[in-house]
């Protein structure tokens, strides 16, 4: 059942069964799979009602609960699906004429700043509402958040599948808005709802959780449009409707029974981005995953570092000002200096990997790369950049350099 469909009662999965689910793996020897998130894959298959689990080739341990899984059982556990409900991969075409990243980047507006319906009343963003805002939740609108979110304007480079990528309106050297983000404090503030009663229990009316799950679910894509449209209209460019938009936070009702997801993309038949990180490329694949793999792909590289770890191994090795140049000759716009040491490209899997794990098992195809030119974290701040200076000093000091 689509995400997009109302929900009927008479889908409602049966009562729990006994025993372990089965367990599959869609990576391959040469990937980075960590023991912590193996074990807590087992874990979830140990709960009551739990059927089967599915790994993706990005799979990383969470709190609680694996990431980079689908996970289906005869039980609602809300908990296997996070706070970060509704939280998705976007892809918008969009016109500029030049799009030279450092002049890109010092226009991109404050997406930490929410849209208010009265201080921002006017702003041309609000025309891609449609109705009313879903949980009325005004709280947080047209913002990225944290973590591992971003909004990113890239290329397409590589076209594997002309055909398909034609079809989707997109060619080689086109410019796209890539929009990650979820349902912000709507989503935290349902799980909590949940947790302080039930704990990592299952809930107790699937059909109550489910309808404020679904309002989650709209507003997170709500946001990732609003997202789009005042990065568009920033950049002197028409807001457009996405090409891609998939949830990889969770959960729907198919084939009778509850398909959690984890930061697993929905596979059966979509079109997915599967994000890679600001310094290399992403995959924007044709998905076609079987019930093996509970209709799902990966949602992205999957981390291979804690967020500690990446910190303190990323202030060893790089200055803050190298992390804002990446690899491929993009610009990263974070004011938060910790967050761009967590989110360094080194801190994740190879996206190439991923990729080719998911082809191996026939998960997807890849139809085209997306490079980024500017990826937005969070706005710079006024004297991020003589911080920044007296951070390198300080680096450089430390290795021995002048």
């Amino acid at each position: 059942m689509s995400q997009q469909h109302s929900r009927q009662e008479s889908l409602l999965p049966s009562a729990p069964a006994m025993g372990s689910a089965t367990v599959a793996v869609f990576a391959s020897p040469e990937s980075w799979i960590e023991s912590d998130a193996l074990a807590q894959c087992h874990q979830v298959a140990a709960l009551d009602g739990m059927m089967h689990v599915a790994a993706m080739p990005d799979l990383h341990p969470g709190k609680g609960a694996p990431i980079g899984a689908a996970m289906a059982s005869t039980v609602l556990y809300p908990f296997l699906v996070g706070s970060d409900i509704g939280c998705g991969i976007a892809v918008f075409p969009i016109k500029l004429k030049r799009a030279v990243p450092t002049k890109v980047a010092a226009r991109f507006p404050d997406l930490d700043r929410a849209l208010d319906p009265e201080r921002d009343a006017d702003h041309p963003a609000w025309a891609v509402v449609q109705g009313d805002v879903p949980a009325g939740h005004l709280e947080g609108l047209g913002t990225v958040g944290r973590g591992n979110h971003f909004v990113e304007l890239a290329r397409i480079g590589t076209v594997f599948e002309p055909g398909h990528a034609s079809r989707l309106g997109l060619a080689a050297d086109d410019l796209v808005l890539i929009v990650h983000s979820g349902s912000r404090g709507l989503g935290e503030r349902i799980l909590r709802a949940h947790t302080a009663v039930h704990g990592a229990g299952p809930a107790p009316d699937p059909g109550a959780y489910l309808a404020m799950h679904d309002e989650a679910v709209r507003w997170g894509s709500l946001n990732r449009r609003l997202m789009a449209a005042r990065v568009a209209h920033a950049l002197g460019a028409e807001p457009t409707e996405p090409l891609v938009d998939q949830c990889h936070n969770l959960v729907e009702i198919r084939d009778g029974v509850y398909l959690h997801r984890k930061g697993a993309a929905p596979g059966d038949g979509r079109d997915v981005l599967i994000a890679g990180t600001r310094g290399t490329h992403s995959y924007l694949v044709a998905a076609h995953a079987g019930p093996d793999a509970n209709h799902s792909v990966a949602h992205g590289a999957g981390r291979k570092m804690s967020r500690a770890d990446a910190l303190r191994r990323g202030r060893a090795k790089h200055t803050v000002e190298e992390l804002r140049r990446t690899p491929v000759g993009s610009v990263v716009v974070c004011g938060d200096r910790q967050l761009l040491f967590e989110e360094a490209p080194t801190a994740y899997k190879r996206i190439e990997q991923v990729i080719a794990d998911l082809v191996d098992h026939d998960l997807a195809t890849p139809v085209a790369t997306t490079v980024p030119l500017v990826t937005y974290k969070t706005p710079d701040l006024g004297s991020t950049s003589r911080r920044d200076h007296r951070d390198d000093r300080d680096h450089r000091r430390r290795q021995g350099r002048p």
